[in-house]
């Protein structure tokens, strides 16, 4: 009986069989690494957006404490500012009266001194309540800072410190030139109050990251002292919160409403060479 001979075009070659599964196998492996690689990316941003909106939602957890805290101090400060200009009247006159009286005429004038002190912390009180409403325009940041800082340049000199500025020139940027000066001065002063004679205070800023395509630009000033007690630093912010004997504790809840209004941020951080840095990024 004679063989059934089979084609040689149905004959399988071992080696292109091994060949074939191996090309499987790599797209199979290439598939996976790709789905991994998208796995990881989409955690990533998953893991980002949380941030973002824990963020947030601290944000505007403070917004409506600062916004129940501003209603109650507004009606506060007013309550209080009537009855002071009756005080101060009173003092007034009786200073005229007393000017015969040199020892109950100091008395008096102590009096008429603590109700400016305090017609000036109700002044800064509601200055903190009003809606701070910014009028975003054009402007060049190098120029905004070099006023800023001639503002402040009476006060570095009085305190023996030298003022330091580093930045990008020309910077364009859309910020409400006004309020965005307020605040880089309020931070000037209060670096340079912190910072010993014979000390530096900088000021540097620049255009944000391409990561960070929300921001402008990111601005920080860095004094010379001691730094910020590690116990208060979450609390730096916070309204009527001060370390001075004669702050009111409004200067940096303004600053910090300021950066918020351009739906900015703002921290306050240690360096580890020593001294403080607040950075804004807006």
């Amino acid at each position: 009986m004679t063989a059934t001979a089979v084609p040689t075009s149905h004959l399988v070659n071992p080696a292109e069989r091994i060949n074939e599964l191996g090309r499987i196998i790599l797209a199979y492996s290439e598939i996976t690494d790709k789905l991994q690689k998208s796995h990881d990316r989409l955690e990533q941003t998953v893991r980002a957006l949380r941030d973002e909106l824990s963020d947030k939602n601290r944000q505007l957890e403070r917004k409506n404490r600062l916004a129940a805290l501003g209603e109650m101090a507004a009606g506060m400060a007013h309550e209080i500012r009537n009855p002071l200009g009756g005080i101060q009247l009173y003092a007034s006159m009786l200073t005229k009266d007393l000017v015969d009286c040199p020892a109950s005429l100091q008395w008096a004038q102590k009096i008429s001194g603590g109700v400016k002190h305090l017609e000036s912390l109700v002044s800064s009180v509601l200055q903190f309540t009003r809606e701070i409403a910014p009028h975003i325009a054009p402007a060049e940041l190098s120029q905004l800072v070099g006023t800023t800082v001639e503002l402040a340049e009476a006060q570095a000199q009085a305190a023996g410190v030298a003022v330091k500025v580093d930045g990008a020139a020309p910077l364009s940027v859309r910020v409400d030139g006004n309020l965005l000066s307020q605040a880089l001065l309020n931070l000037l002063l209060n670096a340079i109050q912190a910072t010993p004679s014979g000390g530096s205070v900088s000021v540097r800023f620049c255009a944000a990251p391409a990561a960070k395509s929300r921001r402008q630009f990111c601005l920080a000033v860095r004094d010379g002292g001691p730094g910020i007690d590690p116990r208060i630093l979450e609390r730096i912010f916070n309204p009527f919160f001060t370390t001075k004997e004669t702050g009111t504790g409004l200067g940096l809840s303004i600053v910090h409403r300021i950066v918020d209004a351009h739906e900015g941020t703002i921290t306050a951080s240690n360096l580890a060479g020593g001294g403080a840095m607040f950075e804004m990024e807006i």
